[in-house]
């Protein structure tokens, strides 16, 4: 693929983007004013890593760029590079200065990769929790429909092709990996894609100029509150509500306090909304309902209604009634597409796992779990259905969590909020961090500091695979009680990120299955 230098600026310029051109012909903001050799330009490759430049290059300097990083580019043969600053001191490449570059990349990247967005259906998910879970359900029903022509972007996973599945490193890529994933997706026929959207993806333009051809606002609550992310929940919420004003129509969670206000953006917008909900047996109102079974302890099981109309019965793998209003989404996500829902739908739904997702293992007496819960609200969710599950058999409850250094830090304080009133221990333990200054030791001491409880019995074990054993240990040393044991923030991870840098790690989910001696529910089913 390649990019002509006329066109880049072309673009550019149309966006109200471009400041200058700076080159060895001076300056200018004029595509015609370029050298007849600079018109002909052709970039064929783009690049946010100087280490990666090669000829024919263009190269965006984002973020926390440091002019050192251009030392090798011209040996490497550096087409020209998009900034927000003057370069010329450092590189004879041209220098093309943009108000701002992500933006710009945003821009550049989909028109380089051929606007692969017009060659796929792409549904966009944000919300708070269940992004993920929705995803899978949604990319399971449309490959269903289509014969596994549905790509899927994840925090846990991304799939362009339909059936294989690779570790993801971003909730929402940066934007030029997101249309060169795009462009891979088309490339192996898919039809769909499937996407989370974080709130850093509108906060940092990672999809800037992308209009999804549906979106969804699954929920709401604080979270990724930090110098480094978002310095206020209004900041955060603003950021989530602009998915309604870059899409064609919208999907939404019709429970949460900031309905309204999304209602409102969809309003203002002219974008069609339809609404879904879990009805736990108070009655709600929406368009899609899904309906908690009361006697199913495990919270697993659903009537499903549209409209007020029984489409039949679901029943889902992962438990947790949480999960009941990620499948009603989906459903209505698929179904404001165009296709419909019937009871070939909901057996695919049935389907869905998710490794490390709510996943259960079972031991002599012990009950485990491990999932990716890492804030207050899905914290709270996951200790709440582990109560409502062993409600009969009076579960001694241990939760084995950390919390993210260098970012999120609000999380911290409302982890501990969620789980000391819900749980008889507490194990604080290593999550990834980003930096040396906040370290794992002082994020502990800090979750520590926060507990008010007097009665429980609240632990520092650094080592997060010691963390694990020692509840395990403890149960197993108490066989005349019930014992649930949660571990969450790692999911079925592989690694461990200390200090930016990731280290293998054996896994929460293999973990408590080593030393249960068992495999879990799901890998049984």
């Amino acid at each position: 693929m390649t990019l002509s230098l006329p066109t880049v600026l072309s673009v550019l310029r149309d966006h109200q983007l471009l400041r200058e051109v700076v080159s060895a012909d001076g300056w200018t903001i004029d595509p015609r004013a370029l050298s007849p050799a600079l018109r002909k330009q052709a970039f064929t490759s783009l690049t946010y890593d100087s280490r990666s430049v090669k000829a024919g290059s263009l190269l965006f300097c984002k973020g926390h760029f440091q002019t050192r990083f251009l030392e090798s580019v011209d040996a490497a043969g550096l087409g020209a590079y998009v900034a927000e600053s003057d370069y010329s001191a450092y590189t004879q490449a041209t220098g093309i200065i943009v108000n701002d570059v992500r933006k710009a990349m945003s821009l550049i990247s989909a028109l380089f990769y051929g606007r692969p967005q017009d060659q796929l259906k792409v549904v966009g998910i944000t919300g708070t929790k269940g992004k993920t879970t929705t995803a899978y359900f949604v990319q399971a029903l449309l490959g269903a429909a289509s014969g596994g022509k549905a790509a899927l972007l994840s925090s846990v996973d991304n799939c362009l092709d339909g059936k294989t599945y690779v570790e993801s490193q971003l909730t929402t890529p940066e934007s030029l990996d997101l249309f060169r994933m795009m462009r891979q997706a088309v490339d192996a026929g898919m039809r769909y894609l499937v996407m989370e959207v974080s709130s850093q993806a509108y906060k940092v333009d990672r999809v800037y100029g992308l209009t999804f051809d549906l979106g969804a606002f699954l929920n709401i609550s604080p979270d990724h509150i930090s110098p480094i992310e978002h310095p206020t929940f209004e900041d955060y919420l603003y950021c989530k509500r602009q998915i309604t004003y870059n899409s064609r129509q919208m999907v939404v969670g019709a429970e949460h306090a900031y309905f309204s206000l999304i209602e409102q953006d969809a309003r203002l917008a002219q974008v069609p909304l339809t609404t879904f909900a879990l009805d736990t047996g108070e009655g709600v109102r929406a368009d899609w309902v899904a309906c908690a079974l009361p006697t199913e302890a495990d919270q697993s099981s659903y009537e499903l209604l549209e409209h007020g109309q029984r489409l039949g019965q679901l029943h889902l793998a992962m438990e947790g009634s949480f999960n009941g209003a990620n499948a009603a989404a989906a459903c209505a996500i698929v179904s404001a597409l165009g296709l419909s829902i019937d009871g070939d739908s909901l057996s695919t739904l049935a389907q869905v796992r998710i490794a490390g997702r709510m996943e259960g293992f079972e031991g002599p007496g012990i009950a485990a779990y491990v999932d990716y819960a890492h804030n207050y609200t899905s914290t709270a969710a996951v200790l709440d259905f582990a109560h409502h599950k062993y409600a009969d058999r009076s579960p001694y409850v241990t939760l084995v969590t950390g919390s993210a250094g260098g970012k999120a830090v609000d999380r911290r304080q409302e982890i501990v909020q969620a789980a000391q009133t819900r749980v008889n221990r507490l194990i604080f333990t290593e999550e990834d961090t980003e930096n040396q200054t906040d370290d794992t030791a002082s994020i502990c001491q800090e979750m520590l500091s926060y507990v008010t409880n007097p009665g429980l019995d609240a632990s520092i074990v650094l080592d997060r695979t010691q963390a694990i054993t020692s509840a395990v240990e403890a149960a197993q040393a108490h066989p005349d009680r019930f014992d649930v044991i949660v571990v969450i923030g790692k999911g079925n991870e592989r690694w461990i990120k200390r200090a930016g840098q990731h280290v293998p790690y054996e896994g929460d989910d293999q973990v408590i299955a080593r030393l249960l001696g068992a495999s879990s529910k799901k890998e049984q089913a």
